[in-house]
């Protein structure tokens, strides 16, 4: 699976770099700060909307703006895809409409949030070749034994007889190898290292002397681990899985 780092990633411009060479990276559009350095030195990148940001602070997302800037960069050799504008608790025809929208020249990913209906899901996998999943609603937050059940019924939907997605799957904001070693993902994204680089606390006696060497080493420990290649119902599904990487 690839694994998405989001970015801006703290301290020094130069410990942007060294994190982020030979890296796959997410580039939100409320940040864009490293994006220079990410077309230079990551192996691909992909843009997030940033409207998760938008419901948690409030306000609109600039569908008009980001698309522009998505335009901008879709040639570039490293670019893998952009997530579609989506209203994130928002319903099922408002986040159609945002899809049906899109331009189609454009390498895009719809979201199916966690709230939304199971059929939706299914419709999805059925048009498009990926789709990322978000929690959302009373599922808000990956790794609790409530969003494990919640995100078990959508695999159930969305995977064949055999496990097998019928679309490739990427899971936003689940980077963290207590949910995607469990997942048949082809991808996923978070901003563990990136904020966490910053927390000399999260070491102990023996940190790293940088931000970005923080992270590096956060990141390692995520990319040592791959998806799961099919589904696979999980027993203990009632056991909350949230566990500190």
């Amino acid at each position: 699976m690839i694994h998405y780092h989001g970015t801006p990633i703290g301290g020094s411009r130069q410990d942007a770099a060294r994190f982020l060479v030979g890296r796959h990276a997410l580039v939100p559009f409320p940040r864009q700060d490293d994006v220079g350095i990410v077309a230079d030195v990551c192996q691909s990148f992909v843009f997030d909307n940033g409207a998760f940001t938008v419901w948690r602070q409030g306000g609109l997302l600039d569908v008009d703006r980001y698309t522009r800037w998505v335009d901008d960069w879709h040639r570039h050799p490293g670019f893998d895809w952009a997530l579609i504008p989506d209203v994130i608790d928002g319903d099922e025809a408002a986040n159609d409409h945002l899809l049906e929208q899109w331009p189609r020249h454009l390498p895009g990913v719809p979201v199916w949030h966690l709230h939304e209906s199971l059929e939706r899901l299914q419709r999805l996998a059925s048009q498009w070749r990926v789709v990322a999943l978000g929690s959302s609603g009373q599922w808000r937050s990956p790794g609790t034994a409530h969003w494990w059940k919640r995100i078990a019924s959508a695999m159930e939907a969305v995977c064949d007889e055999n496990g097998r997605p019928r679309c490739r799957l990427h899971g936003l904001r689940m980077l963290d190898p207590n949910i995607f070693t469990r997942l048949p993902f082809a991808s996923a994204d978070s901003t563990n290292a990136a904020v966490n680089g910053g927390s000399v606390t999260r070491f102990g006696t023996y940190c790293p002397p940088t931000a970005g060497q923080r992270a590096s080493v956060i990141a390692a420990r995520i990319e040592a681990h791959n998806s799961a290649a099919i589904w696979s119902a999980i027993p203990q599904i009632d056991i909350d899985f949230a566990m500190p990487i």
